[in-house]
């Protein structure tokens, strides 16, 4: 008759640098500096510094793969009052995805734009874009001349045949 084998619990291989230390995370608490109200840089907001830092952004958001927020960024452009800015998305799903990430978009902002009293407001758009895309030759012809009207000059001067 054979023995049963005996049972050895795994030994755990906890590496010492994985381990908790309350002196460590007390370290920790004192290097993350808290920079009072008073020293906080107060630059002006202007439209180009904030859109080309919001444009940086989206860069790095479509490397890391996050397209959403990405097209969000690039769609519209903000609207700002003194430091409160606003954020106009296209709907709920978006506005729901953005919510998250949207503390360190901030961090960003205000390090970009040198001014620590920026605010973001996130709103929904009311109205809907009805995109009207010409279809046939003679659709586009005349999307394309109310642009530029010199082609019915073109048009006329070549006596050319739109409609096919």
């Amino acid at each position: 008759m054979q023995e049963a084998p005996k049972f050895v619990p795994p030994t755990p291989t906890i590496k010492p640098d994985q381990l908790l230390s309350i002196k460590a995370s007390i370290e920790k608490e004192k290097e993350i500096k808290i920079i009072p109200d008073d020293q906080l840089p107060r630059t002006p907001l202007n439209m180009d510094t904030l859109r080309v830092a919001s444009r940086k952004y989206a860069v790095t958001m479509k490397e890391e793969g996050k397209d959403t927020f990405y097209h969000a960024l690039v769609k519209r452009d903000f609207s700002f009052k003194d430091e409160k800015i606003t954020w106009i998305l296209d709907n709920e799903v978006q506005k729901s995805y953005i919510a998250p990430m949207l503390v360190a978009f901030m961090t960003f902002l205000k390090h970009e734009v040198k001014n620590g009293f920026l605010t973001i407001e996130l709103e929904v758009t009311q109205t809907t874009e009805k995109d009207n895309k010409p279809f046939t030759g003679k659709e586009k012809f005349h999307a394309l001349a109310r642009k530029n009207p010199n082609l019915h000059t073109l048009k006329n001067l070549f006596n050319l045949d739109i409609e096919f």
